[in-house]
């Protein structure tokens, strides 16, 4: 089904949270000026006699010196003075605004004959094009073959470990992340899930596959890192792979309603923040020197807390963020950041910021809704209200070549009203986002192919490619 960009009301937001413009013209109308020259030369073709002549003159003259003198008084005084007979001066037309960009999308599905449950992530392995692997939530990674005729006779089971994983509203199998020498004589997947420790818990692990990369092996786990959830929500859960190496992770605030534990802004946790860790010099990883908390290195928080600042800590103040991509040409790390109420964001992710939860919702602060402090904190590069959508899913910078217009723009979206917008990628802190297209989806994920090019995909179970509309 192909979409077309259109405007209207959104609808409302399903039970799961993951987390026109008018031009103004002036129009001169022939005959609004007269001159003295245009007078006489109608005087002049008129049957008149020489004292009507004079006459008209005289009374020109005369209307036209009384108009200076009145003009002069009024500037003198430094009031104003208004004839009754004549209406005010029209009020100068805004600024026009800027012009659309030109950008046309639509999306086309792809392997439609592939039945997906619940899929909340699809990426390919490192160096290869030719296989897919989605995450679905419930705790199943399946794998079919990059062919648009692709069926479920052709679609495998990666690994499963359902039967370990706590799944329902925003818990699940979260995040899959091959490790980047994938293939060439390593061959180690970490997933990302949330299981039933005595309360939800967040777990990061390590698995093999012992068949070239066919299959992992769900007997060969080793955990990573565990962090306790305060309630069932916000888990947050994506991890990846960042361009220096280092596995990368990003944790919601640990739920419930205004982060009753302030753990945004609590960095002896690692709930609220996005942590960078070196699984490949120590076991069950090592702390990135660069890290704003390294010297505390010594006391990693491999249970999700500790007695001082987390070494683990890449950047805090995160809501619930939900759905972050690495740009592969710059290796900026963007993130859409699920809001409370009122602002969804996008944020550039730098090391040591912070994004400001819950002191602000976006750029705004939380109740009381103004006078907070905001030094230290990082503003969103975008946001938009609730009017437009009610859960932001962060998405990718274009950097593939079927869609020129697109090229060098993030594309994002929001689960609750299938909108998707784009912003140029070099864009400052404030920018008000381009809207693409309204889609009927769920959108609980981007994906990108080697090729760069993106998809849109819907949590009710389908894959969609986004396409140039010519």
């Amino acid at each position: 089904m192909r979409q077309k960009t259109r405007t209207g009301d959104l609808g409302n937001m399903s039970t799961v949270n993951h987390g026109g413009w008018s031009r103004h013209r002036q129009v001169s109308h022939p005959g609004d000026t007269v001159t003295a020259a245009s007078i006489d030369a109608m005087l002049q073709t008129s049957p008149m006699r020489q004292g009507q002549l004079m006459l008209s003159r005289f009374n020109v003259c005369r209307t036209v010196a009384l108009l200076l003198a009145m003009l002069l008084m009024s500037s003198c005084r430094g009031g104003s003075t208004t004839v009754a007979s004549s209406p005010p001066p029209p009020s100068p037309p805004p600024p026009p605004p800027p012009p659309p960009s030109g950008i046309t999308i639509s999306t086309e599905p792809v392997f439609d004959q592939v039945t997906l449950q619940q899929p909340v992530a699809l990426v390919q392995a490192p160096g290869d094009s030719s296989r897919w692997f989605v995450v679905e939530q419930q705790g199943i990674v399946r794998v079919f073959p990059n062919q648009a005729n692709a069926t479920d006779n052709d679609t495998s089971i990666f690994i499963d470990v359902s039967t370990r994983v706590q799944s329902g509203g925003e818990r699940g199998l979260l995040g899959l992340a091959f490790h980047p020498d994938f293939g060439n004589g390593n061959f180690e997947v970490f997933l990302s899930y949330t299981r039933n420790n005595g309360g939800t818990e967040s777990v990061i692990s390590r698995f093999r596959s012992i068949d070239n990369g066919l299959t992992l092996d769900p007997t060969m786990e080793d955990i990573v890192l565990t962090i306790p959830q305060d309630f069932g929500n916000h888990n947050g859960g994506q991890i990846e792979f960042g361009p220096d190496g280092n596995l990368y992770a990003g944790w919601g605030d640990g739920g419930d309603r205004d982060d009753p534990n302030n753990r945004g802004q609590d960095t002896t946790n690692l709930l609220g923040t996005f942590i960078r860790i070196d699984v490949d010099s120590a076991i069950p990883y090592a702390i990135p020197a660069g890290n704003p908390f390294a010297a505390n290195a010594a006391t990693p928080c491999t249970q999700g807390f500790g007695g001082a600042d987390c070494p683990e800590i890449f950047a805090h103040g995160m809501r619930n963020p939900w759905r972050w991509s690495f740009d592969r040409t710059t290796g900026d790390l963007w993130a859409g950041d699920v809001g409370q109420d009122a602002w969804e964001e996008i944020d550039k992710i730098e090391i040591g910021n912070n994004y400001g939860w819950k002191i602000r919702e976006g750029a705004n602060c939380r109740p009381p809704t103004s006078g907070c402090s905001t030094a230290g904190l990082t503003d969103p590069i975008t946001e938009y209200g609730r009017g437009l959508g009610q859960s932001v899913t962060g998405g990718y910078v274009y950097r593939g070549t079927a869609i020129p217009e697109l090229q060098g723009s993030y594309v994002y979206g929001d689960f609750g009203s299938g909108r998707i917008w784009a912003i140029p990628a070099t864009s400052q802190q404030g920018v008000v986002g381009e809207e693409l297209l309204i889609t009927v989806f769920g959108i609980s994920a981007f994906a990108e192919d080697s090729n760069g090019e993106l998809y849109v995909i819907d949590y009710g179970g389908s894959v969609h490619r986004i396409v140039d509309v010519p």
